[in-house]
Protein backbone atom coordinates (compact mmCIF):
# COMPACT_ATOMS: atom_id res chain seq x y z
CA UNK A 1 0.00 0.00 0.00
CA UNK A 2 2.91 2.28 -0.59
CA UNK A 3 3.68 4.70 -3.37
CA UNK A 4 2.28 8.06 -4.34
CA UNK A 5 -0.62 6.69 -6.37
CA UNK A 6 -2.57 3.51 -5.67
CA UNK A 7 -4.89 2.36 -8.45
CA UNK A 8 -8.56 2.09 -7.53
CA UNK A 9 -8.68 -1.71 -7.59
CA UNK A 10 -5.52 -1.91 -5.54
CA UNK A 11 -6.86 0.46 -2.90
CA UNK A 12 -10.23 -1.22 -2.72
CA UNK A 13 -8.72 -4.68 -2.61
CA UNK A 14 -6.21 -3.64 0.02
CA UNK A 15 -8.78 -2.05 2.27
CA UNK A 16 -11.41 -4.70 1.69
CA UNK A 17 -9.45 -7.89 1.56
CA UNK A 18 -5.65 -7.77 1.42
CA UNK A 19 -3.99 -9.33 4.44
CA UNK A 20 -1.20 -11.75 3.66
CA UNK A 21 -1.42 -13.44 7.02
CA UNK A 22 -5.05 -14.40 6.59
CA UNK A 23 -5.57 -18.04 5.73
CA UNK A 24 -7.90 -19.65 3.25
CA UNK A 25 -11.04 -20.62 5.13
CA UNK A 26 -12.67 -23.87 4.23
CA UNK A 27 -15.49 -24.67 6.60
CA UNK A 28 -17.97 -26.28 4.31
CA UNK A 29 -19.33 -29.48 5.83
CA UNK A 30 -22.20 -27.65 7.49
CA UNK A 31 -23.40 -25.82 4.37
CA UNK A 32 -27.16 -25.65 4.04
CA UNK A 33 -29.34 -24.14 1.34
CA UNK A 34 -30.96 -20.74 1.61
CA UNK A 35 -34.19 -20.69 3.60
CA UNK A 36 -36.69 -20.14 0.83
CA UNK A 37 -40.39 -20.61 0.46
CA UNK A 38 -41.73 -23.03 -2.17
CA UNK A 39 -41.31 -21.76 -5.68
CA UNK A 40 -44.98 -20.91 -6.10
CA UNK A 41 -46.11 -19.74 -9.53
CA UNK A 42 -45.18 -21.88 -12.50
CA UNK A 43 -43.53 -18.89 -14.16
CA UNK A 44 -40.17 -19.63 -12.51
CA UNK A 45 -37.83 -16.97 -11.11
CA UNK A 46 -36.69 -13.68 -12.61
CA UNK A 47 -34.49 -10.87 -11.32
CA UNK A 48 -32.88 -7.94 -13.10
CA UNK A 49 -29.52 -7.03 -11.60
CA UNK A 50 -27.57 -3.77 -11.79
CA UNK A 51 -25.84 -4.79 -14.99
CA UNK A 52 -29.34 -4.54 -16.50
CA UNK A 53 -29.08 -8.29 -16.91
CA UNK A 54 -32.38 -10.14 -16.58
CA UNK A 55 -31.96 -13.53 -14.95
CA UNK A 56 -34.68 -15.96 -15.91
CA UNK A 57 -34.64 -19.42 -14.34
CA UNK A 58 -37.22 -22.24 -14.33
CA UNK A 59 -37.26 -22.26 -10.52
CA UNK A 60 -36.18 -20.08 -7.64
CA UNK A 61 -32.49 -20.50 -6.68
CA UNK A 62 -31.99 -22.26 -3.36
CA UNK A 63 -28.21 -22.74 -3.32
CA UNK A 64 -26.69 -19.26 -3.31
CA UNK A 65 -22.98 -18.43 -3.15
CA UNK A 66 -22.12 -14.82 -2.32
CA UNK A 67 -19.21 -12.44 -1.83
CA UNK A 68 -19.03 -11.69 1.88
CA UNK A 69 -20.61 -8.23 1.63
CA UNK A 70 -23.52 -9.64 -0.34
CA UNK A 71 -23.75 -12.64 1.99
CA UNK A 72 -23.94 -10.36 5.04
CA UNK A 73 -26.75 -8.33 3.50
CA UNK A 74 -28.73 -11.36 2.35
CA UNK A 75 -28.26 -13.13 5.68
CA UNK A 76 -29.92 -10.26 7.55
CA UNK A 77 -32.92 -10.53 5.23
CA UNK A 78 -33.20 -14.27 5.91
CA UNK A 79 -31.30 -15.82 2.99
CA UNK A 80 -28.78 -18.48 3.99
CA UNK A 81 -25.97 -18.85 1.39
CA UNK A 82 -24.20 -22.20 1.04
CA UNK A 83 -20.83 -20.59 0.28
CA UNK A 84 -18.98 -17.29 0.63
CA UNK A 85 -15.83 -15.74 -0.81
CA UNK A 86 -13.84 -12.72 0.31
CA UNK A 87 -12.67 -11.77 3.84
CA UNK A 88 -14.75 -13.83 6.25
CA UNK A 89 -12.30 -15.44 8.68
CA UNK A 90 -9.64 -13.83 10.85
CA UNK A 91 -6.35 -15.45 11.83
CA UNK A 92 -7.81 -16.64 15.13
CA UNK A 93 -10.68 -18.36 13.33
CA UNK A 94 -13.35 -15.84 14.29
CA UNK A 95 -15.56 -13.97 11.85
CA UNK A 96 -14.15 -11.05 9.91
CA UNK A 97 -16.42 -8.02 10.57
CA UNK A 98 -17.10 -7.80 6.84
CA UNK A 99 -19.11 -11.02 6.90
CA UNK A 100 -21.63 -9.53 9.33
CA UNK A 101 -23.93 -12.01 11.04
CA UNK A 102 -23.15 -14.91 8.71
CA UNK A 103 -22.45 -18.10 10.65
CA UNK A 104 -19.17 -19.08 9.00
CA UNK A 105 -19.34 -22.58 10.50
CA UNK A 106 -22.38 -23.25 8.29
CA UNK A 107 -21.08 -22.01 4.95
CA UNK A 108 -18.31 -23.19 2.64
CA UNK A 109 -15.40 -20.76 2.40
CA UNK A 110 -14.15 -20.51 -1.17
CA UNK A 111 -11.45 -17.90 -0.59
CA UNK A 112 -10.48 -15.41 2.09
CA UNK A 113 -8.26 -12.91 0.29
CA UNK A 114 -8.12 -11.04 -3.01
CA UNK A 115 -7.78 -13.21 -6.14
CA UNK A 116 -8.52 -16.40 -4.20
CA UNK A 117 -11.54 -18.45 -5.29
CA UNK A 118 -11.64 -22.25 -5.17
CA UNK A 119 -13.45 -23.10 -8.39
CA UNK A 120 -13.49 -26.85 -7.66
CA UNK A 121 -15.22 -26.31 -4.31
CA UNK A 122 -17.61 -23.89 -5.99
CA UNK A 123 -18.62 -26.50 -8.57
CA UNK A 124 -19.00 -29.12 -5.83
CA UNK A 125 -21.53 -26.89 -4.05
CA UNK A 126 -23.82 -27.13 -7.09
CA UNK A 127 -24.84 -23.47 -6.82
CA UNK A 128 -27.95 -22.05 -8.45
CA UNK A 129 -26.80 -18.42 -8.20
CA UNK A 130 -23.72 -16.31 -7.39
CA UNK A 131 -24.23 -12.82 -5.94
CA UNK A 132 -21.64 -10.05 -5.60
CA UNK A 133 -21.49 -6.30 -5.27
CA UNK A 134 -19.89 -4.11 -7.94
CA UNK A 135 -17.75 -0.98 -7.62
CA UNK A 136 -17.37 -0.90 -11.39
CA UNK A 137 -20.41 -1.82 -13.45
CA UNK A 138 -19.98 -5.27 -14.93
CA UNK A 139 -17.14 -6.29 -12.59
CA UNK A 140 -18.22 -8.62 -9.80
CA UNK A 141 -16.30 -7.86 -6.63
CA UNK A 142 -13.79 -10.56 -5.65
CA UNK A 143 -14.53 -12.78 -8.67
CA UNK A 144 -11.00 -13.33 -10.05
CA UNK A 145 -10.51 -12.33 -13.67
CA UNK A 146 -8.51 -15.50 -14.30
CA UNK A 147 -11.45 -17.72 -13.24
CA UNK A 148 -14.34 -15.50 -14.32
CA UNK A 149 -15.27 -17.43 -17.48
CA UNK A 150 -15.36 -20.78 -15.66
CA UNK A 151 -17.26 -19.39 -12.66
CA UNK A 152 -19.92 -17.83 -14.88
CA UNK A 153 -20.45 -21.13 -16.69
CA UNK A 154 -21.31 -22.92 -13.46
CA UNK A 155 -24.31 -20.83 -12.41
CA UNK A 156 -26.00 -17.50 -13.21
CA UNK A 157 -24.52 -14.43 -11.50
CA UNK A 158 -26.15 -11.29 -10.10
CA UNK A 159 -24.35 -7.98 -9.51
CA UNK A 160 -25.48 -5.21 -7.14
CA UNK A 161 -23.95 -1.77 -7.81
CA UNK A 162 -22.47 0.24 -4.93
CA UNK A 163 -20.70 3.22 -6.47
CA UNK A 164 -22.64 6.45 -6.88
CA UNK A 165 -25.65 5.27 -4.89
CA UNK A 166 -27.02 5.88 -1.43
CA UNK A 167 -27.02 3.11 1.11
CA UNK A 168 -30.81 3.06 1.01
CA UNK A 169 -30.77 2.35 -2.72
CA UNK A 170 -28.30 -0.51 -2.24
CA UNK A 171 -30.22 -1.94 0.71
CA UNK A 172 -33.41 -1.71 -1.35
CA UNK A 173 -31.85 -3.74 -4.15
CA UNK A 174 -30.69 -6.44 -1.75
CA UNK A 175 -34.17 -6.44 -0.20
CA UNK A 176 -35.67 -6.95 -3.66
CA UNK A 177 -33.30 -9.84 -4.34
CA UNK A 178 -33.90 -11.42 -0.93
CA UNK A 179 -37.67 -11.27 -1.36
CA UNK A 180 -37.36 -12.89 -4.78
CA UNK A 181 -35.37 -15.70 -3.14
CA UNK A 182 -38.16 -16.31 -0.63
CA UNK A 183 -36.50 -14.77 2.43
CA UNK A 184 -38.64 -14.58 5.57
CA UNK A 185 -37.78 -10.91 6.33
CA UNK A 186 -37.85 -11.66 10.06
CA UNK A 187 -36.89 -8.57 12.07
CA UNK A 188 -36.67 -6.35 8.99
CA UNK A 189 -39.51 -3.86 9.85
CA UNK A 190 -38.09 -3.28 13.32
CA UNK A 191 -34.57 -2.75 11.98
CA UNK A 192 -35.85 -0.36 9.31
CA UNK A 193 -37.59 1.72 11.99
CA UNK A 194 -34.37 1.80 14.03
CA UNK A 195 -32.38 2.98 11.01
CA UNK A 196 -34.89 5.71 10.18
CA UNK A 197 -34.87 6.98 13.77
CA UNK A 198 -31.07 7.01 14.02
CA UNK A 199 -30.70 8.69 10.62
CA UNK A 200 -32.98 11.54 11.72
CA UNK A 201 -30.63 12.22 14.63
CA UNK A 202 -27.71 12.93 12.30
CA UNK A 203 -29.00 16.42 11.44
CA UNK A 204 -28.23 17.50 15.01
CA UNK A 205 -24.51 17.27 14.17
CA UNK A 206 -24.59 19.32 10.95
CA UNK A 207 -22.16 21.91 12.37
CA UNK A 208 -19.38 19.37 12.86
CA UNK A 209 -16.84 19.07 10.06
CA UNK A 210 -16.11 15.35 9.64
CA UNK A 211 -13.18 13.75 7.83
CA UNK A 212 -13.42 10.08 6.87
CA UNK A 213 -10.25 8.18 6.12
CA UNK A 214 -8.41 4.89 5.80
CA UNK A 215 -4.81 4.40 6.91
CA UNK A 216 -1.79 2.49 5.63
CA UNK A 217 1.85 2.37 6.75
CA UNK A 218 2.98 5.09 4.33
CA UNK A 219 -0.21 6.92 3.41
CA UNK A 220 -3.62 8.02 4.56
CA UNK A 221 -6.56 8.11 2.19
CA UNK A 222 -9.21 10.79 2.50
CA UNK A 223 -12.33 9.31 0.98
CA UNK A 224 -14.53 11.05 -1.58
CA UNK A 225 -18.13 11.08 -0.23
CA UNK A 226 -20.15 10.70 -3.47
CA UNK A 227 -18.49 7.36 -4.24
CA UNK A 228 -19.50 5.60 -1.02
CA UNK A 229 -23.12 4.56 -0.35
CA UNK A 230 -22.73 4.86 3.41
CA UNK A 231 -21.28 8.38 3.21
CA UNK A 232 -23.96 9.43 0.72
CA UNK A 233 -26.51 8.33 3.31
CA UNK A 234 -24.78 10.35 6.02
CA UNK A 235 -24.57 13.52 3.93
CA UNK A 236 -28.17 13.16 2.74
CA UNK A 237 -29.17 13.13 6.39
CA UNK A 238 -27.27 16.27 7.33
CA UNK A 239 -23.65 15.44 8.12
CA UNK A 240 -20.91 17.68 6.74
CA UNK A 241 -18.18 15.37 5.41
CA UNK A 242 -14.92 16.72 3.97
CA UNK A 243 -14.66 16.34 0.20
CA UNK A 244 -11.04 16.20 -0.98
CA UNK A 245 -10.09 19.01 -3.35
CA UNK A 246 -8.19 16.57 -5.55
CA UNK A 247 -8.90 12.87 -5.98
CA UNK A 248 -6.73 10.10 -7.37
CA UNK A 249 -7.50 8.21 -10.55
CA UNK A 250 -10.75 6.34 -10.07
CA UNK A 251 -12.28 9.05 -7.90
CA UNK A 252 -12.59 7.13 -4.63
CA UNK A 253 -10.07 9.00 -2.47
CA UNK A 254 -7.10 11.32 -2.22
CA UNK A 255 -3.80 9.80 -1.17
CA UNK A 256 -1.85 11.88 1.33
CA UNK A 257 1.54 11.22 2.87
CA UNK A 258 1.47 11.23 6.65
CA UNK A 259 3.49 14.47 6.53
CA UNK A 260 0.41 16.05 4.95
CA UNK A 261 -2.12 14.64 7.39
CA UNK A 262 -3.17 18.18 8.28
CA UNK A 263 -4.30 19.07 4.75
CA UNK A 264 -7.95 19.32 5.82
CA UNK A 265 -9.46 20.83 8.96
CA UNK A 266 -11.89 18.63 10.83
CA UNK A 267 -13.71 18.56 14.16
CA UNK A 268 -14.14 14.79 13.99
CA UNK A 269 -12.16 12.06 12.22
CA UNK A 270 -13.78 8.74 11.39
CA UNK A 271 -11.25 5.98 10.68
CA UNK A 272 -11.71 2.81 8.66
CA UNK A 273 -12.03 -0.18 11.01
CA UNK A 274 -11.44 -2.92 8.43
CA UNK A 275 -8.79 -5.50 9.21
CA UNK A 276 -6.09 -4.10 6.96
CA UNK A 277 -6.36 -0.43 7.92
CA UNK A 278 -4.05 0.84 10.68
CA UNK A 279 -5.53 0.90 14.15
CA UNK A 280 -5.63 4.14 16.21
CA UNK A 281 -2.57 3.15 18.27
CA UNK A 282 -0.59 2.69 15.04
CA UNK A 283 -1.85 5.96 13.57
CA UNK A 284 -0.90 7.79 16.75
CA UNK A 285 2.73 6.88 16.06
CA UNK A 286 2.57 9.29 13.10
CA UNK A 287 3.48 12.65 14.73
CA UNK A 288 1.56 14.78 12.24
CA UNK A 289 -1.57 12.72 12.81
CA UNK A 290 -1.26 12.73 16.60
CA UNK A 291 -1.08 16.54 16.55
CA UNK A 292 -4.34 17.00 14.64
CA UNK A 293 -6.90 19.00 16.70
CA UNK A 294 -9.58 16.31 16.36
CA UNK A 295 -7.15 13.63 17.53
CA UNK A 296 -5.88 15.71 20.46
CA UNK A 297 -9.49 16.37 21.46
CA UNK A 298 -10.24 12.64 21.48
CA UNK A 299 -12.72 13.01 18.62
CA UNK A 300 -11.39 10.05 16.65
CA UNK A 301 -14.16 7.49 16.14
CA UNK A 302 -14.58 4.23 14.18
CA UNK A 303 -16.10 4.06 10.71
CA UNK A 304 -17.65 0.71 9.78
CA UNK A 305 -16.63 1.06 6.16
CA UNK A 306 -18.35 -2.12 4.98
CA UNK A 307 -21.40 -2.38 7.20
CA UNK A 308 -23.80 -4.96 5.76
CA UNK A 309 -26.25 -3.48 3.27
CA UNK A 310 -29.28 -4.40 5.33
CA UNK A 311 -31.51 -2.42 7.65
CA UNK A 312 -30.01 -4.28 10.60
CA UNK A 313 -26.44 -3.60 9.49
CA UNK A 314 -27.04 0.10 8.93
CA UNK A 315 -29.13 0.56 12.05
CA UNK A 316 -26.16 -0.71 14.08
CA UNK A 317 -23.74 1.49 12.12
CA UNK A 318 -25.73 4.73 12.36
CA UNK A 319 -26.74 4.21 16.00
CA UNK A 320 -23.08 3.71 16.92
CA UNK A 321 -22.05 6.81 14.98
CA UNK A 322 -24.76 8.92 16.65
CA UNK A 323 -23.60 7.78 20.09
CA UNK A 324 -20.03 8.87 19.28
CA UNK A 325 -21.00 12.19 17.72
CA UNK A 326 -22.96 13.05 20.87
CA UNK A 327 -19.58 13.10 22.66
CA UNK A 328 -18.02 15.48 20.12
CA UNK A 329 -18.03 19.25 19.94
CA UNK A 330 -17.09 21.97 17.46
CA UNK A 331 -13.39 22.81 17.79
CA UNK A 332 -12.04 26.37 17.88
Amino acid sequence: MSGPVLPRRGFLAATAGFAAALTLAACGDGATPTQAAPTGAAGGWTFTDDRDKKLDLPKRPSRVVAQVGSAAALWDFGVRPVGVFGPHKLKDGTRDPQVGNVDITKVQGLGNVWDEFNVEQYIALQPDLLVSSMYIKGTLWYVPEKSKATIEQVAPTAGIMLTGRSAMQVIGKYEELAKSLGADMRGVPEAKARLEAASKELAAFKDLKILMMSAGPDSMWVVNPPEYPDIVHLTQNGLSVVTPSKVDEGGFFQTLSWENADTYDADVILYDTRTQSLKPAEMMKKPTFAKLPAVKAGQLYPWSAEAPYSYQGYADFVEGLVANLKKASKLP
